[in-house]
């Protein structure tokens, strides 16, 4: 038996490792649970009781020469393939650029929308991108014959489980969002919907066929226009600065009544000119009638504004497609 450990012993420190398969060989070969290292103490019960003592000592000097060598060579190799400076290498050239990430402008441009608002006293809500006709358009005074419910304004979506056509709609704002709000929650309300919408239209400069909104309400007891227009000349101040130039001037919409739009000048080379930025007014007693709100108790006042148009306004971006074409030459001049 100590003839076959001894053996055993010499195999060991004879082994060849010169890289990572001949040191999992050798691991597999001697110390793995069915290695020769366990095999040897399975002959355990062969040895006479007189010998145990020495030839279980000589056992366990095996098992740690294993161990230890298998341990000795794991760290060369580690060693070797660590980079070793030498007497060529120039430790002073600056290392390849990492690069990192940027906020897209439109993110920027969202997250300071929501700042504002959320100082203004307003809370988020949120809602889906397919909607019914009732959210998008009944419950928003839109009557039949209107023509954003044409198909050159609007993505209709056929259902397939009913067999009917233009039941569900990608929704083209996100005044759907204050439906919900109005139909869920009694008043008063004050909250924005940022989000996504849609619409049919042709790609240009200065239109895109999905865009990102950020719509507001305010609904309670006597809400007024003033209280409106004020909010939106304290956003239009936090947005653009204290300098800004802006107008407010009468405008048409089926949801609200009397309605607005506001404008931001906006100086190019060409001298400047005014932009709409939203539109706005006064929720139509229609639209608290179709979500069950007491237009004879509340008032209150929406307003809708487009966030590509506000960050185009913002960096002096001319161009809506450039918001969308993930140009990695464009994205990093928003980088913080």
């Amino acid at each position: 038996m100590i003839d076959k450990i001894n053996r055993l012993k010499e195999e060991i420190e004879d082994f060849d490792i010169t890289d990572a398969q001949s040191l999992e060989a050798f691991r597999l070969e001697y110390l793995s649970r069915n290695g020769k290292v366990q095999d040897m103490f399975k002959l355990m019960g062969s040895v006479p009781k007189d010998q145990k003592a020495a030839v279980g000592k000589l056992m366990n000097d095996v098992k740690v020469l294993a161990q230890e060598r298998f341990n000795r060579e794991k760290e060369k190799l580690e060693r070797a393939q660590t980079k070793q400076f030498g007497p060529k290498d120039d430790i002073t050239i600056p290392v390849e650029p990492t690069y990192t990430g940027s906020y897209h402008p439109l993110t920027i441009a969202l997250n300071e929308i929501k700042q504002i608002f959320l100082r203004l006293g307003f809370n988020i809500a949120d809602g889906p991108e397919l909607e019914d006709d009732f959210h998008n358009f009944t419950a928003l005074n839109f009557p039949p014959d209107h023509p954003a419910r044409d198909m050159q304004d609007t993505f209709f979506i056929r259902r397939n489980d009913t067999g009917s056509k233009d039941d569900l709609v990608l929704r083209t704002h996100t005044s759907p969002v204050q439906i919900r709000l109005m139909k869920e929650k009694n008043p008063p309300i004050r909250s924005i919907m940022p989000g996504r919408v849609f619409r049919n239209e042709a790609v240009t400069a200065k239109s895109y066929f999905q865009f990102n909104q950020v719509e507001g309400l305010y609904v309670d007891r006597s809400v007024t226009m003033g209280e409106l227009i004020e909010t939106l000349v304290m956003f239009a101040r936090l947005m653009y600065g204290s300098d800004v130039k802006y107008r407010v001037r009468p405008s048409f919409f089926p949801f609200t009544e009397p309605s607005i739009e506001m404008d931001i000048w906006w100086n190019n080379e060409n001298g400047g000119q005014w932009l709409e930025i939203l539109g706005a007014g006064m929720v139509d007693p229609n639209v608290f009638d179709a979500v069950g709100v007491d237009s004879e108790a509340y008032t209150g006042f929406a307003f809708g504004m487009g966030v590509d148009r506000i960050a185009m306004l913002r960096y002096g971006i001319d161009d809506i497609r450039l918001l969308y074409d993930n140009d990695i030459r464009f994205l990093n001049q928003f980088k913080l």
